[in-house]
Order: structure tokens, then sequence, then C-alpha cells
């Protein structure tokens, strides 16, 4: 519902480093912010020093040969990484990017990416498929051929879990990452 506010700017850090960070920049950053945060408490990815600006993504884990990018935010990001690792156990490798801001979004970082992976993009998001993530990976990409986004989100209405059943339960956890990628392969 943010993206669709003029002069909004839309945060959604992973980890207590970039929260902090989204906070300061909000607090700095002219019209509105909307902060998105995720209820699970999550590792810390980042170090202290490291920098942030709105509109520019991280590139968290990235190798010479991946094969799909993987676009996360907030809890989702953590599930990207760990099905990175599950994957790389596999001899498949992918690029995992943390947009920071889903508005404005980083469409240079991730159209790069997706053309170092051969136009494949799996967005996941703790969010309807509506108005999230997804759609704005999609604008994004939208006019560049031969890119495909494979969206992960939620299905349904939510409900009260434990944070790892819920992921699982609308195939947003790490393992339905890793098979979404895998089917890719299968196409």
């Amino acid at each position: 519902m943010f993206r669709a506010i003029p002069t909004c700017t839309v945060f959604y850090p992973s980890d207590g480093v970039s929260t902090e960070k989204a906070v300061e920049l909000a607090a700095n950053t002219k019209g509105i912010c909307f902060i998105r945060t995720s209820r699970p408490d999550t590792a810390v990815i980042y170090s202290p020093d490291e920098k942030f600006e709105v509109g520019v993504a991280k590139v968290v884990r990235q190798s010479d040969s991946d094969q799909v990018t993987v676009i996360g935010a907030g809890v989702t990001l953590h599930e990207a990484l760990a099905a990175a690792d599950m994957l790389a156990s596999e001899g498949k490798n992918i690029r995992v990017i943390d947009p920071f801001t889903i508005k404005p979004l980083d469409a240079s970082t991730i159209l790069a990416s997706a053309r170092a992976t051969g136009g494949q993009i799996i967005t996941v998001e703790d969010h309807y498929k509506e108005g999230g993530l997804g759609e704005a990976v999609l604008s994004a990409v939208g006019s560049e051929p031969g890119i495909v986004v494979t969206r992960l989100a939620v299905s349904g209405v939510p409900r009260s879990g434990k944070p790892q059943e819920l992921l699982d339960l609308f195939g947003i956890s790490a393992k339905h990452i890793a098979n979404a990628v895998r089917q890719t392969f299968a196409n």
C-alpha cells in the first residue's frame, strides 16, 4: 500500500544493523517513510560500520557460477541465505540480494544480477503477492527481454504459529526456496 503513495520511501531491513540504519535514514529522508520489519529474532548479517543508502541494494551472496538470483527481505533474506547453503552443498550456486528499500528499488543491481544468472529471478516475501517485493521487481524488469520472475509469497490469511512453521506453511522457507531453484533447472 505504501509503495503506491507518491514521495513515500519503503524500507525493509533484514537485521538489527540495517534496521538501525533504516531508522536513521528515514529520519533524514524527505517525504513519508515506512519501515517494514519482521517479527522473528533474526541473526545479524551486517557489520556495525556497513553503509546503507536509500535505493541501493546489497548483494549478500554471489559467485562467478550463480545460476539464479534470489531476492529476499526481512526474514526471507535469512531463508534465502539458508537455501543458498543447502544448494551449494549440491553444487548449485545462487546470488542473493537484499533490496533494503522496496521503494525506491535498486533496479540496476537487480537487472545486472538477473543478466549474470541467465535471466532467472526468484523473489521471496512474507507478504501477499499483491503490492509487495515481487511486484516491485516485476515492474523493474518488465521491459527487459528474457527475464523470468518466480514469486514466492504468502498465499492465504496468516494465522498464529511458530515462525518456522508459518514460513513452511506458506511456502517461503529455505526448503521451498531451494525447491523453486531446483524447479528452475528442471524446466
